[in-house]
């Protein structure tokens, strides 16, 4: 956790303040929190509620596992005949990361499970939206280090959500690439 952290102290800050002629060290962008987020989508559309309920905290365990904390439910806020969605439903898992637990999460994406994961060749550039803020999709959890393959029941897609508090595309970019982000041009 230290490492990243320090290193957006020691490098990222000055590099930012020259490059976008910042005055002050706290007008600098930072990342401000991570979001993870999993649909139960498909897996549990036609389930009993046992059966579901199963899934779920399959999914809910190994999102706590990867995240070092326990996941909110999501419940559907409307019905949706077309996907055999019923109003109440718990339809998702989700977590949100800040301070010391975002830097740890981040410092392990970066280098562990975005080299893990397959056919990776770069995050593209079009994940960084307006604000600075990246969305990252994975089809497999599997690519983190903390989920065994062998014990794995479900195998199920993700949703990481890097926000920051930069005001344009330009910025956000800057700050990822400083931090180590793979990004392609």
């Amino acid at each position: 956790m230290e490492k990243l952290q320090k290193k957006y102290k020691d490098v990222v800050i000055p590099a930012m303040m020259e490059k976008f002629g910042y005055k002050n060290p706290m007008a600098v962008p930072r990342i401000t929190k991570i979001t993870i987020n999993s649909s139960f989508g498909k897996q549990v559309a036609s389930k009993t509620s046992g059966e579901r309920e199963k899934i779920q905290n399959l999914i809910a365990q190994d999102l706590a596992l990867i995240t070092g904390q326990k996941p909110c439910l999501v419940a559907s806020k409307k019905s949706i005949a077309g996907f055999s969605l019923r109003e109440g439903i718990v339809i998702a898992a989700m977590v949100t990361l800040r301070k010391g637990k975002m830097w740890d999460f981040l410092e392990r994406f970066i280098y562990l499970s975005l080299p893990r994961s397959r056919d990776f060749k770069g995050l593209q550039l079009s994940s960084i939206d307006q604000h600075g803020n990246m969305n990252i999709g994975f089809r497999e959890h599997i690519s983190f280090p903390e989920i065994f393959v062998e014990k794995e029941k479900t195998i199920f897609g993700l949703e990481v959500t890097i926000s920051t508090n930069a005001k344009k595309k330009e910025e956000g970019l800057e700050l990822f690439r400083l931090l180590g982000l793979p990004i392609k041009i």
